[in-house]
């Protein structure tokens, strides 16, 4: 009996990704506890990320991955889809893989963060644009620095990216160093990237990088995606031109919504 077929062999180059959006929301904040459920002008701020992120084109769904059960009625009130996760992660990377496992059936999930309530769904869109390219195991997104307070300011990591657009080396630190050059006058003569939180992980990435031992690197500049670069793996780098804002304090929400008014 001949068992041939001329259905052609399915690989990943011709399969096309099925891509979830995972937003990682933990309710024991150090700095804003209950973070996630804070009012920001009638919506809650997890509401806020979920709904932005249900706009991305390229998601096939959106998923909170909470610890709490709190913020979990809330998104099933609101409508939203949540899943209860461990309260031992120490990363939202952690928190992503252990949804990988209770929710199959993806390719990739795009790691968005719970405190930026205004997050533009271009911005996700844009990471998740870089699995098209089978190459792409790990990508996040880069932002070029336009102020000098931004470029020295410890809590915004820098970005050094290769020719490939792969991120070799964050840093809390101004990197790279313009030799020759003023401090004042780098940006002039050097263009600079800032990292923004958003993660993309191939599911078998994924997996594997949560299971390796913290680096030297990572727990010197407190940055997870050392241990990835350390280890060898590639983290492609897409680049966007869009501003977000990030809510860390209660000072900082008091100033976003000021700055609504």
């Amino acid at each position: 009996m001949n068992t041939a077929s001329n259905t052609p062999e399915l690989s990943r180059e011709n399969i096309p990704s099925r891509i979830l959006g995972v937003i990682p929301a933990r309710y024991a904040s150090t700095r804003f506890p209950g973070k996630p459920l804070v009012d920001i002008d009638g919506k809650s701020m997890i509401q806020r990320v979920y709904e932005q992120a249900m706009k991305a084109e390229k998601l096939d769904e959106v998923v909170v991955a909470t610890d709490d059960e709190r913020i979990l009625l809330h998104v099933h009130a609101f409508g939203g889809r949540a899943v209860l996760t461990a309260d031992t992660h120490q990363s939202g990377t952690d928190r992503c893989a252990e949804v990988s496992k209770k929710l199959p059936g993806f390719d990739v999930i795009i790691n968005i963060q719970g405190d930026e309530p205004f997050i533009d769904p271009r911005q996700i869109d844009i990471v998740s644009a870089c699995f098209a390219s089978v190459e792409t195991n790990l990508a996040t997104l880069v932002k070029p620095i336009l102020t000098e307070e931004e470029l020295n300011n410890p809590n915004s990591p820098k970005v050094v990216l290769n020719k490939f657009s792969e991120a070799i080396f964050f840093s809390r630190a101004t990197i790279p160093y313009v030799r020759g050059r003023e401090p004042q006058d780098w940006l002039k003569n050097h263009i600079f990237y800032k990292h923004i939180g958003i993660y993309g992980y191939r599911i078998d990435t994924l997996l594997a990088i949560t299971q390796l031992p913290v680096s030297i690197l990572e727990s010197t500049e407190a940055l997870e995606q050392l241990r990835w670069i350390e280890n060898g793996y590639k983290i492609k780098a897409a680049v966007t031109d869009i501003e977000t804002v990030a809510i860390d304090t209660p000072e900082d929400l008091a100033k976003v919504l000021l700055q609504k008014q």
